[in-house]
């Protein structure tokens, strides 16, 4: 039980940060959960049938999910708003109807015999992750990232290439969300299109709005949240669809910002103030 707590918490944890990566470029994913999707098939396919070691197909899966990321978000992101996001939604819609009508997957049945995941692969995968994120953040690409975020024109006007940075953080986040689901695959042994439709997709990106989407520690928390609380209630099994929702409401109530987006929002609009009373106290 502590295993399957384990597996799903990281990997709910991956795919949140999946699209918390896209978010740093001020774009928005419903397309996720697809994403995921073909994670599972393509390192599925590369393990059961040509003996792939999953390590090896993992990231395979993620390097052709990043190109395929890449080669749809071309389009895709040119599209604001709701627009952008009823693209996404078109993708993860026809994604899981192309899986589904390929035979030699096992079309609408699914895909079975994988296996090979443990806790340790997901974990490892989560600390890696938290690191690069981590890092970035203390990086001149976050300025980067935070202007084309913040205002186009105004980091287009500096020379900032728009198109590519949304491109490469649509396809990063594409390529994680992938190997998350190749894992995940590889831990529940079967899979089929069913198990990712457009809630699935859906549920990752409250996951980072739960927690909060200005800083890599709201995915963290979203996705533990939205994991590990049905599975505390699962003694009222029916009560619990209309308890987590009544959490979820309340919690966006009162934090609409994200559980974690206050308190960092706070600390840095202190900042600045405390640098002008210094100057303040300056001779002159």
């Amino acid at each position: 039980m502590i295993q399957d707590y384990v597996i799903f918490t990281g990997v709910n944890i991956l795919l949140a940060w999946s699209v918390y990566i896209i978010l740093m470029s001020g774009s928005l994913s419903f397309a996720n959960g697809a994403f995921m999707l073909i994670g599972a098939y393509v390192s599925g396919v590369l393990t059961v049938k040509l003996g792939v070691p999953l390590l090896v197909a993992a990231p395979i899966a993620g390097l052709a999910t990043f190109a395929f990321g890449v080669l749809v978000g071309f389009p895709a992101l040119r599209t604001r708003g709701i627009y952008l996001i009823l693209v996404t939604v078109g993708i993860a819609v026809s994604v899981r109807g192309v899986i589904e009508s390929i035979p030699y997957v096992g079309g609408v049945q699914g895909f079975g015999g994988m296996s090979g995941a443990s806790p340790w692969h997901v974990v490892a995968l989560v600390i890696v992750v938290g690191c690069a994120l981590w890092l970035v953040s203390r990086s001149p690409l976050q300025r980067i990232l935070d202007a084309v975020r913040e205002d186009e024109l105004v980091a287009g006007s500096l020379g900032i290439n728009i198109v590519h940075v949304k491109l490469v953080c649509f396809g990063v986040g594409a390529g994680l969300a992938a190997v998350a689901g190749s894992f995940y695959a590889h831990y529940m042994l079967h899979v089929s299109p069913d198990g990712f439709g457009i809630l699935v997709s859906v549920y990752i990106v409250l996951y980072v709005v739960l927690g909060g989407t200005n800083n890599l520690w709201g995915p963290i928390l979203g996705a533990t949240i939205m994991t590990l609380v049905p599975e505390m209630i699962r003694g009222i099994a029916e009560w619990r669809p209309t308890v987590f929702g009544l959490m979820i409401i309340v919690l966006l109530l009162l934090r609409p910002d994200g559980l974690l987006a206050f308190r960092i929002a706070t600390v840095r609009r202190r900042r600045p103030s405390g640098r002008r009373e210094a100057a303040s106290q300056e001779p002159r």
